[in-house]
């Protein structure tokens, strides 16, 4: 359950807040459930946010999967042309990354075309001290770089046979960078990141989850406060 959360610079407790990612194709039904929860919601913008908000002080912010970058979606009202700029195909480059395992995989409109996922053995820290620490270390060391030169090497080879317009991270944060830093990875590394996926095991059966995801129209939805 969330609680409260106060500073000496806030008053009172924070509206609490969840995020759902809804397919382009689920978003009108999802709007409808969410008038019938809260309320009739005028729409307006905040940044690249499209917010709903209710009778009863509920908002709902709305944020496409990836930037317009000039092929804006096609509709008569603001949510038609959402959903139609979410289902649009973009060449996605997934790169998920953990301590142990790698996902790397290209897509396009949520569907997988060629992947390659694996395991590498990263071990744990280690509370020993002195050589053992040190000997600890540099093993550790040596296996995540393994990890992250054979997550590279796929992403070489797997993404220079299809189009890749954005990336999707997740996993490591460090290790994800690791990988789009190496050589090999470097014709995408400047490419437009989409949002961080939370991924707990890489392995081939999440892809299509994940690819799922990374098309999906990001919703957070915030309680009025108090």
């Amino acid at each position: 359950m969330d609680r409260p959360v106060t500073s000496p610079h806030h008053q009172g407790p924070r509206a609490a807040s969840r995020t759902a990612l809804v397919p382009a194709a689920r978003l009108a039904g999802w709007v409808d459930r969410f008038a019938a929860s809260h309320g009739s919601a005028t729409e307006d913008f905040d940044g690249d946010a499209l917010v709903l908000r209710a009778t009863d002080g509920t908002t709902a912010a709305l944020r496409p999967p990836w930037p317009i970058d000039g092929r804006p979606g096609r509709g008569a009202t603001e949510l038609e042309r959402l959903a139609s700029l979410a289902a649009q195909e973009r060449g996605l480059g997934l790169v998920l990354v953990r301590r142990g395992g790698f996902a790397i995989a290209a897509a396009s409109g949520g569907k997988i075309l060629a992947s390659k996922s694996g395991n590498r053995y990263v071990q744990s820290r280690t509370s020993a001290g002195g050589q053992s620490q040190q000997r600890f270390a540099r093993r550790r060391s040596n296996q995540a770089d393994a990890l992250v030169e054979t997550a590279a090497d796929h992403v070489g080879r797997i993404f220079g046979s299809h189009l890749i317009e954005y990336i999707v991270p997740g996993g490591d944060r460090a290790l994800v960078e690791q990988v789009l830093k190496a050589p090999v990875a470097q014709a995408w590394a400047q490419r437009t990141r989409l949002a961080f996926l939370d991924v707990q095991e890489p392995k081939t059966a999440i892809l299509p989850k994940a690819a799922s995801d990374a098309c999906s129209i990001r919703i957070t939805v915030t309680d009025p406060p108090g």
